[in-house]
């Protein structure tokens, strides 16, 4: 069974890290290039971060840039996206997928607020 499963989300104070781990399974992990979306109540999902199939290179959208980093660990089958900085802007339903094989998780929630 394709599957991308992210964890991680939760109720963060401004200035705050979260690391929001995706474990794919059921398909060839390493293989394909794969992405972070994220979805605010009420708006368009958006993208945030692109990395490749070997992790060699990757791609933001310019409001996260610098405080973002989007990684992946082939050997366990698994997508990061380490958030830094964090704003109350960013809070909203983060999901990971694989355009290729159009998959995505169930997403996960994180919310920005003190």
């Amino acid at each position: 069974q394709v599957q991308l499963v992210e964890s991680g989300g939760g109720l963060v104070q401004p200035g705050g890290s979260l690391r929001l781990p995706c474990a794919a399974s059921g398909f060839s992990f390493s293989s394909y290039s794969m992405s972070w979306y994220r979805q605010a109540s009420g708006k368009e999902r958006e993208f945030v971060a692109f990395i490749t199939s070997d992790g060699g290179s990757t791609d933001y959208t310019d409001s996260v840039k610098g405080r973002f980093t989007i990684s992946r660990d082939n050997a366990k089958n698994t997508l990061y996206l380490q958030m830094n900085s964090l704003k109350p802007e960013d809070t909203a339903v983060y999901y990971c997928q694989s355009k290729t094989l159009r998959i995505e998780g169930q997403g996960t929630q994180v919310t920005v607020s003190s």
